[in-house]
């Protein structure tokens, strides 16, 4: 006998897999960012202190790139994996949702906000009249973990949940989690900019909580980039995530909280923006569907004549009905004839069946129609409730109290 032979992926087909599984920005910066290590490693460069985030340089000399250029360079091997392993699950994410040129500009801000609180907090410390902290004007922090930990903020509000695994050891409250990785970071680590990390979490809550609404452009904004010549080549790319689906506050979209009362740094669309540039999936209807009455209604919303009288309707409706219908001596003895012809269902917003619809089906028995004209409701809606429901009694009496709710 044959013995059974169980063929497994080799080790690169996993690894391209997982590649072509990450999206085009999250991909690049990772490219990015493990080129210019490499670089810097063959070429022996280790001047980082020209390109780094030193906040006595940028207020002296006025080098605001190394807003940007900071968050590129990396000190050694473990910290640029480290970092490129922890943007890749968040990084994608964030891109499927938002698409790769909004993630892109969501980049760059979280860059220019961290480094301007980190600037802001570092001038407080060491400019204070009442104690000058001068370590922090001249601490020079390289790195992509600042970003990092705006991401991990704002993906733990997006998704919603109560709690997160700290290192799948123990959990912690989503609230708390960025925080606990501060102090994690901070005890086991050496080197590690306590107060890169800090405005990281700052910029995260800050753009989770709507304030910097303002500065995001609308869908059009991103549409525009997107349909501009230069970017085709990237367009077609299968990686890259285009920003779909309209958002009517112009805002990425943020987690709010439901609160009664609204207040200007927060969203009300924020949930309904993200929905929008997620798959839309039509809902269920069958979990509001009433046990007793199986099947699907059809509301109609029909005029109903102010002058007709208006009867009062039994609040034991439902169960009067069907007790009714189901005794055998209850059942009509009309027998309804079906012709080859497909029946016309009567249109909504008309009280009267027009001629040539009458004469696709055949009339209600009359039965039908005086038990529930006797029970309050008004022959024409009978009429019209019974066409829309096929005869059913069921369906009819709930199309009924639909209209009159």
């Amino acid at each position: 006998m044959r013995p059974n032979i169980v063929t497994e992926a080799g080790v690169q087909t996993r690894v391209n897999q997982w590649w072509n599984a990450i999206p085009f920005l999250t991909s690049s910066v990772v490219v990015v960012c493990g080129l210019i290590y490499l670089i810097c490693l063959l070429t022996g460069y280790d001047s980082f202190y020209e390109v780094c985030f030193l906040p006595s340089a940028i207020i002296s000399r006025f080098q605001v790139y190394r807003f940007y250029t900071a968050i590129i360079f990396h000190g050694s091997l473990l910290h640029v994996l480290f970092n490129m392993m922890a943007l890749v699950p968040m990084g994608s994410e964030l891109e499927r949702i938002m698409g790769s040129v909004r993630l892109l500009y969501l980049t760059f801000l979280l860059a220019t906000t961290n480094a301007i609180l980190h600037l802001l907090i570092a001038s407080l410390a060491g400019y204070n009249p009442f104690y000058q902290y001068d370590h922090l004007m001249n601490e020079c922090a390289i790195g992509f973990s600042g970003i990092l930990f705006s991401m991990i903020v704002i993906e733990t509000s997006l998704s919603g949940v109560t709690s997160r695994s700290v290192f799948g050891l123990f959990n912690v409250p989503a609230k708390l989690y960025p925080w606990i990785l501060l102090i994690v970071f901070q005890l086991l680590m050496t080197n590690v900019s306590l107060l890169g990390h800090l405005c990281g979490i700052l910029s995260g809550f800050s753009y989770s909580y709507g304030l910097f609404n303002f500065l995001m452009p609308g869908s059009s904004f991103f549409t525009t980039i997107e349909s501009a010549s230069w970017m085709s080549s990237f367009i077609r790319r299968p990686k890259f995530i285009m920003c779909t689906g309209g958002n009517s506050s112009s805002y990425i979209p943020t987690y709010s909280v439901q609160n009664t009362t609204s207040s200007g740094f927060s969203t009300g669309n924020a949930w309904r923006s993200l929905s929008s540039w997620l798959p839309q999936r039509e809902a269920s209807n069958q979990s509001s569907e009433d046990s007793r009455f199986p099947g699907r209604g059809r509301t109609l919303s029909t005029a109903r004549d102010p002058t007709a009288p208006t009867g009062e309707t039994d609040p034991n409706l439902h169960a009067r009905l069907l007790e009714d219908s189901s005794s055998p001596d209850r059942l009509s003895d009309a027998t309804v004839t079906t012709t080859a012809e497909p029946r016309q269902v009567p249109v909504a917003n008309t009280a009267v069946l027009p001629q040539s619809q009458a004469q696709g089906r055949v009339a209600a028995p009359e039965e039908q129609i005086q038990k529930l004209v006797a029970m309050g409701f008004d022959r024409t809606q009978v009429e019209v409730a019974l066409a829309a429901a096929d005869d059913d009694l069921t369906v009819a009496v709930e199309i009924l109290m639909s209209q009159q709710a």
